[in-house]
């Protein structure tokens, strides 16, 4: 264990003791700061030789200076404001807190004076200096420099003239408050890994929600003079007819965001108090998921990727709006092979360009519809055939149609479950002999928050989650855990989603059961007779390792019989 007494002894010599490197790693990282300069330390990490947690243990009792984890303090506002976003960035600091009219500051590198310097001139106060990983403090500074500040500002400047007021309102400018409120709401969005943001006019004021991990969350509170002006922005953007307030309108536009582009979906509609307006964040700089990243379990994603070695049926991906079906559908035509395999789709919209696949976009103002775009693609030759959604008797009839004539399809549908999905597909006029014929099999699914690995902990749940975790896996419990609440997840405890799944294959003795008007709940049973994981078991079996909470499985799928 490192002691005090240890403190004056050069960094290189601590590590060696510590046993962290050897004397001859030590010899070489000196001959390389010696030949070209630099730090000890950076030579070290750039290096691999060590992990910038053992180092900043190391440095933090040679420099007598407290270590700060950052995912466990708490960064104060009224420190936050002292120090802007670019210098925190470019120094790699974060002030942390105001104790005793000093400012504590956690930097990566404490030794350089002159930033202290800077930071004492910036915040006109007494700066005590702490410790902290660089990777932590960047992560820190993504958290908590939000553009609220900024957001703000460009509101309070915004004052509506009589010419603003009529619907001739905003300019395509992009400079003007409004604007730049808009892009940095964006912005802020992107950063919080929202996949929505919720514009809504209320009574006495604009409401303002991100939807992060499947779940609203409240962030900011406009005054109401800015609302048609806002909404108005995004309709020019969009393309849309900013004269028109009561028809509902929807569009698409794309806004640059850290150098990566952003397409927008919206969507307006009239309420009592204005209109109000939804954007889905379409983010291609996002990666896309494997199937292995999803959240399947290994047998039933050995058994779903023979399926897509298929060369011709129907596979669905079943479930309500936001449960996945969409990146479940691409983690699928990504694996497939591209050279020897013609993949072609119709989406709306095309929420992400792949490379060799050719994508085509519903257009409804282009007569393009999914049925039209799927009969079009029919004509050249497809292989694979990617349908965004199953909406309407016509797009069905088409995809049936599809698949017997020799191609694998791959599409969406709602429904509530696996066993809904071939209720659903008759609701939709299709013949059970024709599904029984083409299917091959359907996944239904939902997403489930995870619970954030830094705060991770165990805890005692209520009667309630124990009598519904115990209904689907036994008298046997584990150990469970939930997120305490940290820097890292925004104190929600939950930090990104993973799927639950029920995958149930079309069997000879489903078909028969099909044809026969078997009920639902007959179906399901006879498919979990013959294998098939429930998405509650699903659910519950991710709770029992650790992945997720009781409550968001019962959130999730316990309104399904």
């Amino acid at each position: 264990m490192l002691t005090d007494k240890t403190s004056k002894k050069s960094l290189g010599n601590m590590l060696v003791e510590e046993k962290l490197i050897t004397p001859e790693q030590l010899e070489e990282a000196l001959a390389v700061q010696q030949q070209k300069g630099g730090k000890l330390s950076d030579i070290l990490l750039k290096q691999g030789l060590v992990k910038a947690e053992e180092l900043a243990v190391v440095l933090s009792i040679q420099l007598k200076l407290p270590l700060i984890d950052l995912k466990r303090h708490a960064v104060q506002p009224e420190a936050l404001r002292l120090i802007p976003e670019e210098m925190a960035r470019k120094h790699a600091l974060i002030p942390l807190d105001i104790v005793n009219n000093s400012l504590m500051v956690v930097m990566a590198d404490p030794e350089d004076i002159r930033t202290i310097e800077d930071i004492k001139a910036q915040a006109k106060m007494r700066v005590e200096v702490a410790l902290g990983v660089r990777s932590d403090i960047e992560r820190a500074i993504n958290i908590h420099y939000r553009s609220s500040s900024a957001i703000e500002k460009q509101v309070s400047q915004f004052t509506p003239t009589a010419e603003e007021k009529t619907e001739e309102t905003p300019a395509i400018t992009t400079n003007t408050p409004i604007a730049e409120t808009l892009n940095l709401l964006v912005a802020q969005a992107v950063k919080d890994r929202a996949s929505d943001v919720h514009i809504e006019p209320q009574e006495d004021r604009l409401r303002i929600r991100y939807r992060i991990d499947g779940i609203l969350h409240d962030m900011f509170s406009f005054p109401l003079s800015i609302h048609s002006s806002l909404v108005s922005r995004v309709k020019i953007l969009a393309e849309m007819d900013i004269s028109e307030q009561r028809r509902p309108q929807d569009g698409q536009f794309s806004i640059k965001i850290g150098g990566n582009e952003v397409d927008i979906r919206t969507a307006t509609m009239e309420t009592p108090s204005g209109e109000r307006v939804t954007l889905r964040i379409l983010d291609k700089s996002l990666a896309l998921f494997t199937l292995t990243e999803l959240g399947f379990q290994s047998e039933v994603l050995k058994k779903y990727r023979a399926m897509l070695k298929s060369p011709i049926g129907m596979i669905l991906a079943g479930g309500p709006t936001g449960s996945g079906k969409t990146t479940t559908l691409y983690a699928s035509i990504n694996e497939l092979d591209r050279n020897e395999r013609n993949i072609m789709t119709i989406e709306d919209p095309i929420e992400y360009s792949f490379m060799d696949i050719n994508q085509t976009q519903v257009n409804a103002k282009a007569g393009i519809t999914f049925a039209g775009g799927l009969r079009a693609i029919m004509r050249h030759d497809p292989d694979v055939i990617l349908v965004g959604e199953i909406r309407d008797k016509d797009t069905v009839t088409t995809a049936i149609q599809s698949a017997l004539t020799g191609h694998l399809v791959l599409s969406s549908i709602h429904a509530n479950d696996a066993a809904g999905v071939l209720f659903r597909l008759m609701d939709l006029d299709a013949e059970p002999a024709s599904i029984s014929s083409t299917l091959i099999g359907i996944v239904s699914q939902r997403m489930v928050r995870r619970i954030c690995t830094n705060c991770r902990s165990v805890y005692r749940p209520t009667e309630e989650e124990l009598e519904a975790f115990s209904k689907e896996m036994g008298d046997e419990v584990p150990k469970f855990y939930q997120g305490t609440g940290c820097n890292l997840c925004a104190n929600t405890g939950y930090r990104g989603r993973t799927g639950i799944f029920e995958f149930l294959i079309m069997s000879d003795s489903i078909r028969k059961m099909l044809r026969s008007n078997a009920g639902a709940s007959e179906i399901k049973a006879q498919a979990v007779a013959e294998g098939m994981i429930s998405m509650k078991h699903d659910g519950m079996k991710k709770v029992a390792d650790g992945i997720t909470s009781i409550s968001e499985v019962m959130r999730s799928v316990f309104s399904i019989s």
